[in-house]
């Protein structure tokens, strides 16, 4: 017997309320951009600056018993993480340790420097530090120039793909979704201040490729269904089509968030600020991908046959009731 979390054949109405959907999307929308331009985010070391400083010792690496160790010098915003290498000796083991800039100083002084390594030598008796680099605002400030860049051009790539492989009405309801699950999670993390690094905006951009993802599926069924049924109302083709592709977008977001979930409870601190951002963005993309995209659809309407000319047909997009 398979499993199923969704019956094969299922006849929701997902467009009942469309207009209410649509507005409580865009609500939040707008509190995330508030929350994000009266709070700001809470940046991390890679775009505030700081310290990398390279640990190596013959002892295993206690990521708890560092963070003990380092917490009484008040050091603000620690990272630290053991670096794996298939080259590194049986003895050698590498920690990596990231240290906010303090007020006014681009970079940790020597003396903390020195206060570190005294504190993890209770630790570690043999450890040192090979390697001490600094990140200065500049340098950070370029960073998240970079980060939005990155984001902008892969949602501005979307548009283009989209719009290029269906109709610019498609192109836009994808888009609009992404921006909204985007904007969403940027909003969530300055909503509840956790930490915002270059993780994060790894995190944003794999959630523009699961939201689309799912989008594309959902758009290709669409235009399948619009050549199929071309006297049927859009409303009824859009949830004809969502419908069919239901169970697989249920099993899909499903399964990625059991693996996530067990990534966030079991992953440690290092990981736990991307895996919490694609958990929050697998389910606003699932989300997004029925209620925002395929809303907008209906909202501009569409041409029901491709294989005609505009030209000899009059009504080439569907009729849509405001």
């Amino acid at each position: 017997m398979r499993l199923r979390l969704v019956k094969q054949q299922t006849a929701f109405d997902f467009f009942e309320k469309w207009k209410l959907w649509l507005g409580v999307s865009a609500l939040l929308v707008v509190l995330s951009i508030a929350s994000t331009v009266t709070q700001g985010l809470n940046f991390g070391i890679d775009f505030k600056g700081g310290t990398t400083i390279r640990a190596e010792s013959s002892t295993p690496i206690d990521v708890a018993a560092y963070r003990q160790a380092i917490e009484p010098l008040a050091l603000g915003d620690v990272s630290i993480a053991e670096v794996f290498d298939p080259s590194f000796r049986d003895d050698q083991h590498v920690a990596q340790i990231r240290i906010q800039a303090q007020d006014g100083q681009e970079a940790v002084a020597s003396d903390v420097v020195a206060q570190l390594e005294s504190a993890l030598r209770n630790i570690a008796p043999d450890i040192r530090f090979p390697s001490v680099e600094s990140v200065g605002p500049k340098v950070s400030g370029e960073l998240i120039k970079s980060a939005v860049l990155a984001v902008v051009i892969a949602i501005a790539v979307v548009l283009i793909y989209i719009w290029l492989r269906f109709e610019w009405q498609f192109a836009l309801g994808a888009v609009g979704a992404l921006v909204h699950d985007v904007i969403l999670t940027i909003g969530i993390f300055s909503a509840l201040q956790i930490k915002f690094d270059l993780a994060i905006i790894a995190a944003l951009l794999t959630i523009v490729g699961y939201s689309l993802n799912d989008t594309v599926v959902v758009f290709d069924r669409v235009r399948e269904n619009l050549r199929r049924y071309k006297k049927k109302d859009l409303s009824d083709v859009l949830n004809l089509s969502i419908n069919e592709t239901l169970s697989r977008t249920v099993m899909t977001s499903v399964t990625t968030l059991l693996a996530l979930i067990s990534l966030f409870i079991l992953g440690g601190d290092v990981i736990r600020g991307f895996v919490f951002a694609m958990i929050w963005g697998v389910m606003v993309g699932t989300y997004s991908s029925v209620f925002v995209a395929s809303s907008t659809l209906l909202r501009l309407g569409v041409k029901r046959d491709w294989s005609k000319p505009s030209n000899t047909d009059g009504n080439q997009f569907a009729n849509i009731d405001a």
